[in-house]
Order: C-alpha cells, then sequence, then structure tokens
C-alpha cells in the first residue's frame, strides 16, 4: 500500500503554488498562465490538506486543470497514481494529451483496448503511470472490481470522478454505474484526496454527490469542501425561434447555418432526425455528418475529428455528443428540437464559446418534442412487478445466468434489464460476477416514493424547458438560476436582452423544398430472420433462423414515428387515449404514394389484414382501402384466437415471441395458397407480430408476403 504523503505545512504553501502555476504553463503551453483562486483553493485543499471537494464550475474553467496540476504535485511527493473516472472515450483522449502537455504519463482502460490492459497495469503496479483513467462500466466488471479495484484503492494517491452529476439519480444523466464510485471511496486509505467535478449540478444534485464523496458516512457535508462559482459565460449569444413546422425549421438551418461562425453542432433529439437532417443539409451543399449512439466507434472519432479539423460545418448529434467533447473554438450550437431540462441544455450549448469570444447559440423547438420527452420517460425504472421477477428468477437459478439468458425469463428489453441490474447490483441486491449475475439473498426494499420523486422532477425539469422557451427575460440567467448560481444576473447578449437579433426569414421556395422532402413517404421495414435465442426455455419451439419458406419479405412503413415529416401526424394518432377509427386521409395519400413507389414490381395478388385489439377500425380501413385502391382482393384477415387483449410491448424478444405465436388465426387459410399477399397492420414496434403473421401465411401457402404499415417505431 503506498502511503498518503504527510499534509503541506502553512508555511509552505507560498511555494506550493508558485510549483503548481509551473505545471499549470506547461499543461497550457502559455509562460504567463496564472491559476485562478478557486483552482488554487481545490489544489491546496487536494495537496495540502489531502481533503475530499467537489467543484462546480462552467464548461471551460479549467477542471481537468486542478487534477493534473494535483497529480503532478502529489506524484512529486511520493503519492501513488491519480485515478480518473470518466464518462466517455472522447473525453479520455483530451485528456490524456493534455497531461502528456503537463509531463504527467496517463493511460487509460476501456472496452476498446482490452489486449492493452495486462500491459498497462503492470506500468502501474511499476509506478511508471501517473494517471490511469477508466471509465465508470469498468468499475463494476467482475474480473477488474475483484481483481484490479483494490489494488487501485490501495496505491490511488488521487481519485478524480468527472462529470460527477452522473453519482445522482437527480440529475439529468443519471448513471447506475457510477454509484459503483461509493465502494472505490470506502475502500480507499485515509488521507488520499477525492476531487469530483461537473459543469452541471443544480443545489439538489450538489448536495447528493457530496454526501457521497463524504469520509465519515453520515450524510454530512462536513468534511467535503464544495466550490461553486459563477456560470456565466461570456462568449455565448442565446436565443429562441419558434417557427411554423419542420419544414421552416430545415429550410432556417440550409439557409443560416453558412452565416453562423466557423463549424459547430446541430443538436436533435432522435437518431431518425440525426440521419434526416445532415442528409437534408448535404443536399444543399452543406458539409454534415450525422453522430448518434449508433454510429459506429470509428466513424464516431472520424466524425469528431472531422469537427475538431473544421472538415465540416456540424455534426447533426443527438446527445451522444456530449460530456468531453472539446473544440475551444467551436462557433455554433443550434438546437432542432429542446431537451427536456435547462440543465441538459446548458451542458449541451456549453461546448460552445470556449475558447472564442463570440458564440451563437440558437433553440428551434418543435412541436413534437414534448411526445419525444414522454417516450424517454416512459423508459425509466421497472415496475415493481417485474423486478421482484427478475430477483425471483435469480434466486431460484442457484448459479449465476448471463443477461441473454435472463432475458427469456423476465419481461424487460435488454437496455432496461441491464440498467436496472446496475441499480440492483449497487444496492446489494445481486452481484454481477463471471458468467452474469447471481443473487446476494440480501433483503430489497422497492422504493417506489423515490422513484416517484425522480419521476416527479423529471416533470419539473420539463416545465422549466418550456418556460425557458416561453421567457421573454435574460436567457442565460434563466439557466443559471435553474442550475442555483447565486450570482445569476441579464447577461446583455441574448435575444431577450436585445443583444442577439435572430431573424425568422426564410426562402419559401426552400421551406417548399423542405416540406416536400419530408412529406415523401415510405421507409423500409425489413423481415426478421432469426428467432430469439431461449425461446425453449418460455415454452416456445421456435430457434435458431427462420426458415427462407416461412419469412416475410420486405416491406414498407409511410414513416417511423421519430420522423421529421410524417412523424408528428403518426405520434398524434397513435397516441394514447386517441379513439379507434378511418385512416386519416392525408395518410390514406401517403400510403397510396408509398404503393406507387414500391409496390408495382412486386406481382401482388391480394390484400390480408391483420387483428388487432387496440385499433381494429383503423387496420380494416387501411386494408380494405388498399385492396379498392391496387384493384386486389381482399382475400382474408387474421382473428385473435386466444381472446386477449393487446399484449405488452415493451418487453424483450423473447417474451414478446411467446405472446404473439399463438395469439393469431387465419380466417380463411386456404385462401392464400400461391399467392404473393400484401400483409396489412396499423404499426410495428418490434417486428415479430408481422414475422408471426408472415410465418402462418407462408405455411398457409402464400408464396410471398410484403408487410405494409402505416408506422414504424413504439
Amino acid at each position: 500500500m503506498t502511503p498518503a504523503p504527510a499534509p503541506v505545512p502553512a508555511a509552505d504553501r507560498a511555494a506550493l503554488r508558485a510549483e503548481a502555476e509551473e505545471v499549470l504553463r506547461r499543461l497550457v503551453g502559455s509562460p504567463g498562465a496564472a491559476l485562478r483562486e478557486d483552482q488554487w483553493t481545490a489544489i491546496e485543499a487536494l495537496v495540502a490538506d489531502r481533503r475530499r471537494a467537489l467543484v462546480v464550475q462552467r464548461t471551460g474553467w479549467g477542471k481537468s486543470a486542478v487534477y493534473f496540476v494535483a497529480t503532478a504535485l502529489l506524484r512529486a511527493r511520493g503519492a501513488g497514481p491519480t485515478v480518473i473516472v470518466s464518462p466517455l472515450l472522447a473525453l479520455m483522449r483530451n485528456q490524456i494529451a493534455a497531461a502528456e502537455r503537463a509531463g504527467v504519463h496517463a493511460v487509460t482502460v476501456n472496452s476498446t483496448n482490452t489486449e492493452d490492459w495486462d500491459a498497462t497495469f503492470a506500468q502501474v503496479r511499476a509506478g511508471a503511470v501517473d494517471v490511469l483513467l477508466v471509465s465508470p462500466e469498468r468499475l463494476n466488471n467482475p474480473g477488474f472490481r475483484d481483481a484490479v479495484l483494490p489494488q487501485l484503492a490501495a496505491t490511488t494517491g488521487l481519485l478524480v470522478v468527472d462529470e460527477a452529476h452522473c453519482v445522482s439519480d437527480w440529475g439529468h444523466d443519471f448513471r447506475p454505474d457510477y454509484r459503483r464510485i461509493r465502494t472505490l471511496l470506502a475502500d480507499l486509505p485515509a488521507g488520499i484526496p477525492v476531487l469530483a467535478t461537473t459543469a452541471t449540478a443544480n443545489a439538489r444534485v450538489t448536495a447528493d454527490v457530496a454526501e457521497q464523496l463524504s469520509v465519515s458516512g453520515e450524510r454530512t457535508l462536513a468534511d467535503v469542501l464544495v466550490l461553486r462559482g459563477s456560470l456565466d459565460r461570456s462568449s455565448l449569444r442565446l436565443g429562441v425561434l419558434r417557427l411554423p413546422d419542420q419544414a421552416h425549421r430545415l429550410a432556417w438551418l440550409v439557409q443560416h447555418l453558412p452565416q453562423l461562425p466557423g463549424s459547430g453542432i446541430v443538436y436533435v433529439l432522435t437518431v431518425a432526425a440525426a440521419e434526416d437532417v445532415a442528409g437534408h443539409l448535404r443536399a444543399h451543399g452543406i458539409t454534415a455528418t450525422a453522430y448518434t449512439g449508433q454510429t459506429e466507434p470509428a466513424e464516431r472519432l472520424q466524425a469528431e475529428e472531422d469537427l475538431l479539423a473544421d472538415r465540416v460545418k456540424a455534426l447533426v448529434a443527438t446527445s451522444a455528443l456530449g460530456m468531453g467533447f472539446d473544440k475551444p473554438d467551436l462557433g455554433f450550437v443550434v438546437h432542432l428540437g429542446a431537451p427536456s431540462s435547462p440543465i441538459a441544455y446548458y451542458q449541451q450549448v456549453g461546448r460552445a464559446g470556449r475558447g472564442v469570444d463570440d458564440a451563437a447559440v440558437v433553440l428551434l423547438p418543435g412541436r413534437e418534442d414534448r411526445d419525444i420527452w414522454a417516450h424517454f420517460a416512459s423508459l425509466g425504472f421497472p415496475a415493481e412487478e417485474d423486478v421482484r421477477t427478475t430477483l425471483a428468477v435469480l434466486a431460484e437459478a442457484g448459479r449465476p445466468l448471463s443477461t441473454p439468458a435472463l432475458e427469456t425469463r423476465v419481461p424487460l428489453r435488454r437496455n432496461r434489464l441491464e440498467t436496472m441490474l446496475k441499480v440492483l447490483d449497487v444496492d446489494g441486491a445481486v452481484r454481477r460476477v463471471s458468467g452474469g449475475w447471481e443473487s446476494t439473498g440480501r433483503p430489497w426494499h422497492y422504493d417506489a416514493e423515490r422513484y416517484a420523486r425522480v419521476a416527479a422532477t423529471r416533470e419539473d425539469e420539463q416545465r422549466a424547458m418550456l418556460e425557458y422557451i416561453a421567457t421573454p427575460g435574460c436567457r442565460l440567467e434563466f439557466l443559471r438560476r435553474a442550475l442555483d448560481d447565486a450570482e445569476a444576473a441579464p447577461c446583455g447578449r441574448c435575444d431577450g436582452c436585445g443583444g442577439f437579433a435572430l431573424t425568422a426569414a426564410v426562402d419559401e421556395a426552400a421551406v417548399a423544398e423542405a416540406g416536400e422532402r419530408m412529406a415523401r413517404p415510405g421507409v423500409p421495414v425489413l423481415p426478421k430472420r432469426q428467432w430469439p435465442t431461449g425461446m425453449a426455455a418460455v415454452g416456445v419451439a421456435l430457434s435458431g433462423r427462420i426458415p427462407a419458406g416461412e419469412q416475410a419479405g420486405e416491406g414498407r412503413a409511410v414513416a417511423r414515428l421519430t420522423d421529421l415529416g410524417w412523424g408528428s401526424d403518426l405520434r398524434e394518432l397513435f397516441r394514447a387515449g386517441a379513439p379507434d377509427g378511418e385512416t386519416p386521409v392525408p395518410l390514406r395519400r401517403a400510403a397510396a404514394q408509398v404503393l406507387d413507389d414500391w409496390a408495382r414490381d412486386l406481382g401482388l395478388e391480394g390484400v390480408v389484414a391483420l387483428a388487432s385489439a387496440s385499433r381494429p377500425l383503423l387496420v380494416a380501413h387501411l386494408a380494405e382501402g388498399l385492396a379498392r385502391y391496387t384493384g386486389l382482393p381482399l382475400l382474408t384477415s387474421f382473428r385473435i384466437a386466444d381472446g386477449s387483449g393487446s399484449p405488452r410491448s415493451d418487453v424483450n424478444s423473447a417474451h414478446r415471441l411467446r405472446a404473439l405465436v399463438d395469439r393469431f388465426a387465419l380466417v380463411e387459410p386456404d385462401a392464400v395458397a400461391g399467392r404473393r399477399v400484401l400483409l396489412v397492420d396499423d404499426r410495428t414496434a418490434t417486428g415479430w407480430t408481422l414475422a408471426v403473421a408472415a410465418r402462418q401465411l407462408r405455411l398457409a401457402g402464400a408464396s410471398a408476403v410484403h408487410p405494409f404499415v402505416l408506422g414504424d417505431g413504439a
């Protein structure tokens, strides 16, 4: 175990500050650089007093300088390496480069460099590494947690928790893996300093994070130094433009994006919007690249480098481009659609204007924003019944179960299941081990009251975002007050202060062209090729590849529910509580256009309607209308054979398929023999309803089945 260096006597602190500022000059490459007073206060607390500190300061303030300078000073006094828990690879890459400038040797372990881990840990053990950066996900990897984490806790000289608001489930970006940091904190020897940093924490989140840093463990802030600074950003000019519709917003981007300074980011709320907007900009000669959580890692890295080098005007990004991306001269941030929280919005706009005097920040809100917020809010912590089912399955198994194996025994989709398991792990009810997850047997309480309070907090944040859009006052002051910045005051630079004039004027020809582009319906519906794994465990004798003679062919949807164009019509049609009825006229025309563009060469010979428990009138009307339009016979339809209502769609593939496999029966099976049929339903979310129905049609003799739906997406 590396002993903690002794605190620095008061008489030596002037020399310590001089040494710190020399490290800073190497770090930033400027002979005249000097520490801010709060930076020095934090460094002094860490190096001289061996305290725990939480620094809440705006993006670009210099939080990384605090921990790199502190690392250099601690290492010079015999301390072990600094461990930085950092959420994003982009942030790690930037931090490693910065550390090297200060003469600090930094390395990282993450999911992309597993082949280097043994050599990296050997370097750490040999004392050749000054900084080890790890992702929060590593902290609960069984091998890392059991073999590496205890050694790190015993030898580290400084622990840094970057983007520390992720520790708190009151924050806008809570990540369960961050809660594992509490274990690392508890195992640190006495006298090891800890630094947590964030730019986006209001008073509630700040208190929660500080309490989790507390040495005493008694939920007191007495032993944690909290430094909150002004969140003013003197370079930012904020404005909001409320335009009539998506066509006007796209036209505004095409017309005004080239006039914005430098290169920047266009934030959107969905993956589909990122692809659509980037394609629209490129079609008008504006270099733009989509950047989402579904973008391949190599492509994401290339996109980041292209923006850093100004090879693109904009990245069109979801929130996947957030914490950690550092381009000091980023000239603008435009939001096509509002985030659900002023705090999240402040974090994203904080990417701009760090190293320039003037950066434009524009929000173009949309009517569909609240629908999208509601969708993401619905993916919160699972219901108690689903949690109890998972705990019971693990307890009864008596052995570790992998996530895929659990999927066949519980109804949750994989992402929600994994997130829930991480929370249960932190709560001590389950444990991640080699081979999967196991029950600890400890009692566990479903804290429904807390989950409800967190959900209510999210609703409050959404209301605050709507207030931000509507406010006639200073926009930056509004954001700073949302973050409980005591120094919040009018900025004098935003549209509310009269310092930023935005024009809503757009060329009507560009609006018409954007509208035409969005109004072009039709997206592919790809058929299922493989049954889910583990179907035998849920009593269904289907496995492996779906035989070619039982598969659907490629289908079509009018649009995705998240699309910029037809998505709003579809969301309204399928919103909770919307009445069942005939297909709306605009969607009839769109459906006809899709068939004209797609189906003319398919040789279709008839139409088959699926059964619907929730919208039987809509599906019947759509199928009958398409039959009339194409002149094809309505051959037959499915009925619901089990007499049940709509099965859950928010479950994993195995449970969804189990609920569907015996659900439907063809009214007249002989009617489809030898026919190429159009299978009609109102919407598809998982694709399994279409797969089951297509299989039955093929087994009844249909020579081909091509699905058609109005909407694609949950």
